[in-house]
């Protein structure tokens, strides 16, 4: 009996395994539907729309660089619970499109995976809740530590920087980040 209690054992395990592995799939994927939906009311709207009832924040923008086809929803603050589903917004940072630099930060095997494909020259496009429209052209990356990020707060440039852990193909958590910077070249209603 012990033989063939063994092999009954690991399938099960591996079932729950595979269980565990599809639900976090199927729950980032419903979560992409319901931020997609919560954006696209506050466009229609102007107001703050939370994706689900009991989340602690909301989209505020969508991020997209159409020559490599990424796209993301970005999300107020940077809690834990807002970089577990979306790129984040950095509080006291500007908004995008306004004088100083909007700071969106995300994890880098996720939501900011895209990053380590654009180039110098790409053209980011921000959407923000209120509709409002705005291209930026990267102009220069680097690897810094995270505490010497070099972000100048008091910029009078409307300016973006998209940030994140580096290296991106690293498992565990180091003390670099990427940091990619953009300048406004385009703002529309």
């Amino acid at each position: 009996m012990p033989r063939l209690s063994s092999p009954l054992v690991l399938a099960l395990i591996g079932l729950i395994l595979f269980g565990d592995g599809a639900y976090i799939h199927a729950k980032a994927w419903l979560a992409q539907v319901l931020l997609e939906r919560a954006f696209d009311k506050s466009l229609a709207t102007g107001g703050v729309i939370k994706p689900w009832a009991w989340a602690d924040t909301w989209p505020v923008a969508r991020i997209e660089v159409k020559r490599i086809g990424a796209s993301a929803i970005v999300l107020e603050g940077t809690s834990g619970q807002a970089l577990a589903f979306g790129p984040g917004h950095i509080s006291r940072t500007a908004d995008a499109g306004e004088r100083g630099v909007a700071v969106y930060a995300a994890h880098r095997d996720i939501h900011f995976r895209f990053l380590r494909n654009v180039a110098v020259g790409d053209i980011v496009e921000i959407t923000r809740r209120d509709g409002r429209h705005f291209r930026y052209r990267a102009d220069s990356s680097a690897v810094v530590r995270f505490d010497a990020s070099g972000i100048d707060p008091s910029t009078q440039g409307v300016e973006l920087v998209l940030t994140t852990c580096w290296p991106f193909d690293a498992v565990t958590s180091g003390p670099e980040r990427y940091v990619m910077h953009a300048t406004l070249i385009e703002a529309r209603e």
